[in-house]
């Protein structure tokens, strides 16, 4: 049996247990690792999965205000003096994007805050080279499919999709965020314990990988 077939077989496993809730519960990922030392080996990944895995709240530092995502104009920038009023961006955002050119003023006024959150624009995945509305819908369509993983501790869990994406949809996306972080392993699979994937209201399933 292929991976893929064993994480549809896990993904049927979770169908049939959903509980009704009025709301689209998010899919999590769960990799156990073993044998992994944390201090050495810890990493830090942007995965692009191949369909959307949910709507992040965005926010882009921009010259000119955006009809697409919320704006941070350059010239308001000195309304964030204080660290006070960094968090509460830090908290109302889960991502933020910028102009390029804007960046050492980026780093200057919100950089003290955004990074140690994680939450600096990165070359990764937030620097655009312009404010083009083609490029900026771009980056918000990669963005709602991407997830970041930042391991610490020797459990990774991951929101990989919503439960309204088909079954098929919802294998690919643990498919290639498995796969990602199995490269990153240093010793691949012999680092994996187990793999599960649970829905928000529901208990874990066990994926036979």
């Amino acid at each position: 049996m292929t991976d893929e077939e064993k994480f549809l077989k896990a993904i049927e496993k979770l169908r049939t247990s959903e509980k009704k809730v009025n709301f689209d519960q998010t899919i999590d990922l769960i990799i156990n690792l073993k044998e992994f030392d944390v201090r050495r080996s810890a990493f830090n990944l942007f995965i692009q999965a191949p369909n959307k895995v949910k709507n992040k709240k965005i926010a882009g530092f921009f010259e000119k205000k955006s009809d697409l995502i919320d704006t941070i104009k350059k010239d308001n920038f000195v309304k964030f003096r204080e660290k006070k009023d960094i968090k509460k961006l830090i908290k109302k955002y889960d991502f933020f994007v910028a102009n390029a050119k804007l960046m050492p003023a980026v780093a200057t006024t919100f950089g003290r805050i955004l990074g140690p959150a994680g939450k600096m624009p990165s070359p990764q995945l937030g620097i655009l080279p312009s404010e083009d509305e083609n490029i900026i819908k771009d980056i918000i369509n990669k963005i709602n499919s991407s997830v970041r993983i930042i391991v610490k501790e020797p459990s990774i869990k991951i929101g990989i999709a919503k439960q309204s994406l088909t079954d098929e949809q919802i294998m690919q996306n643990a498919i290639s965020v498995y796969h990602k972080i199995l490269e990153s392993l240093p010793r691949k699979k012999d680092n994996v314990k187990n793999v599960k994937i649970k829905l928000t209201m529901d208990k874990p399933v066990l994926v036979e990988i």
